[in-house]
């Protein structure tokens, strides 16, 4: 079963492993949808992303950093 957009906790924590040297407060939302969709689990459809939950992605990944 692959990672849905709604799977947020999931996202930022594969996010903080594979760019591990990123600040997660710097990445602009182009560049996160893409690596979102680039994860190897990734299982959605590209199109159903919104900012809400891009912004959501990003707050739980700088949570994570942290």
């Amino acid at each position: 079963m692959g990672i849905k957009w709604t799977d947020l906790q999931e996202i930022a924590i594969q996010l903080s492993d594979k760019y591990e040297d990123v600040d997660p407060r710097y990445v602009n939302f182009v560049d996160l949808r893409d690596w979102v969709v680039a994860l190897e689990d990734f299982d959605d459809d590209p199109e159903r992303c919104g900012e809400r939950i891009l912004e959501g992605i990003q707050a739980a990944w700088i949570e994570e950093a942290d």
